[in-house]
């Protein structure tokens, strides 16, 4: 049996980065840089005003209050004609660019003009460079405005977007194929027939993928023939960056899907100690990484959350590949059987103000009850033994569903 730690080094092995592209920046939003951006212009392009207020001279407000004589009205996107000289103020709006000869902002709160608005009262002294922001204030011309492999956030692209970038170098979101197999496999509210189940897996994993940043791909089901399923792979290796299929990875199982990927590819089938998750495929049909998830459904999104997702973000270019994790105190007992196995049960996490954490069981743990699994947002890793009491700390891997 392989330890989950042998298995997920393995997975990751079968694939690096994804080529670079260029995208529009409207599309960039959490892909991750392929190289550093520099900024080709300064941010801002002139010094500007903090605020609403009057332009001066720092030196006119000494001995406030002081009354000026307004010069006219400056806003922003247009420029002064005029300096503003020895004992004059001119009115400006927040971002207007600084006026000749002014040095200081007095913001409109702390003034009073009069009624025909030709005199303004400065009820305060300020200092030279109050309110005003100077020319590359926020980047200079050749500063790094974003760094490479930097997950691009809506701020990045903010400031992208400050210095003129229109599109920008990235790793390509993973294009991620997911395919189920099966005679027994209904979809939709279909009547049952004796021995069928209603498709779950697939439209589970595809919400989970795109859940996670990557483009999934609908590869539907294949029925139980060997050049069905044969075709299936072919085309999903042709299309995709990595390949999805669940269920048929048990050692006992007699399945289609084992037949084909050992034809075409080059798999390590694997028995892993933990629960649920137990058995998995992994390895590469003509260059493409494949990998085979367990059929019941909590088994497969358990094992999609700690090897095929990490795989894909390390394809996109992304540093953290796993959920992170957190001590939390156990609501419960979290009890659970020696069975030299990693268990990992779906709880509820829930902070306190105080940033404590607490976890609380989801419901039922069987592989196949995906009740418990909708009701969960982490999963508290239980290392082989009786579990954790209640008020123990148990460590716990933080999720991005339900």
């Amino acid at each position: 049996m392989a330890t989950l730690a042998e298995a997920q080094s393995y997975v990751l092995g079968l694939a690096g980065l994804l080529a670079p592209i260029e995208v529009e920046l409207a599309d960039a939003l959490g892909l991750v840089t392929a190289a550093e951006v520099r900024a080709g212009e300064a941010v801002p392009p002139f010094a500007n005003t903090a605020m609403d207020g009057y332009a001066v001279r720092a030196a006119d407000t000494v001995g406030a209050p002081v009354t000026l004589q307004v010069i006219g009205m400056l806003a922003a996107g247009a420029a002064s004609e005029r300096a503003v000289g020895a004992g004059e103020a001119l009115r400006i709006m927040t971002g207007a660019p600084m006026p000749e000869g002014a040095d200081a902002i007095v913001m409109v709160e702390r003034t009073s003009t009069s009624d025909d608005g030709a005199l303004v009262t400065i009820e305060v002294e300020v200092p030279v460079g109050m309110s005003v922001r100077p020319a590359g204030d926020d980047l200079e011309p050749g500063d790094v405005v974003v760094a490479e492999g930097v997950a691009l956030t809506p701020g990045h692209l903010g400031v992208l977007a400050s210095v003129g970038i229109e599109r920008v170098l990235v790793r390509p979101r993973p294009r991620v194929g997911v395919l189920s197999t099966g005679d027994e496999l209904v979809e939709g509210n279909a009547p049952l027939r004796p021995g069928q189940i209603r498709e779950s897996n697939r439209p589970a994993l595809l919400a989970v993928v795109a859940q996670s940043g990557f483009e999934g791909v609908d590869l539907g089901i294949a029925r139980d023939n060997e050049p069905e399923v044969t075709a299936a792979i072919e085309r999903a290796v042709a299309e995709c960056d990595l390949v999805l299929t669940s269920g048929g990875v048990s050692m006992g199982d007699l399945d289609y899907v084992k037949v084909v990927l050992d034809r075409i590819g080059d798999m390590r089938w694997m028995q892993i100690d933990i629960k649920p998750a137990k058995p998995l495929a992994a390895g590469v049909v003509k260059g493409v990484p494949v990998v085979g998830l367990p059929g019941n459904p909590v088994s497969s999104m358990v094992s999609f959350e700690l090897f095929a997702r990490p795989l894909l973000r390390q394809m996109a270019g992304h540093h953290e590949l796993h959920r992170a994790e957190v001590p939390a105190l156990a609501a419960h007992d979290l009890r659970r059987a020696r069975d030299g196995r990693i268990h990992f049960n779906r709880v509820v996490a829930s902070l306190a103000v105080d940033g404590t954490w607490t976890v609380r069981s989801a419901g039922g743990q069987g592989s196949h009850q995906l009740a418990g699994l909708a009701n969960a947002n982490a999963l508290a890793v239980l290392p082989d033994g009786e579990g954790v009491p209640a008020g123990g700390t148990v460590r716990t891997m933080l999720l991005a569903w339900p």
